[in-house]
């Protein structure tokens, strides 16, 4: 089993996501939930094509955080 992080971004018109793990391995979606199912299948596509060249599947490795900041004065 493996485990990767995805990240998902809005854009003007739907939603983006990519694997920082997996370079090239993107998919779009107008919904958030749609651009899950997309990327899991787009994940899946691009580790049978590594598979297929027998190239290595890279080690899940990112990491995401989020950073609070508190009194931030953005005027």
């Amino acid at each position: 089993m493996y485990k990767f992080l995805i990240i998902i971004e809005k854009t003007n018109r739907n939603y983006s996501a990519y694997a920082p793990d997996l370079p090239g391995c993107v998919a779009t979606g107008k919904s958030v939930e749609e651009v899950e199912r997309n990327m899991y299948s787009a994940i899946e596509m691009h580790l049978d094509d590594l598979k297929e060249d027998n190239s290595p599947i890279p080690a899940p490795s990112a990491l995401a955080e989020y950073v609070v900041i508190k009194d931030l004065d953005l005027e």
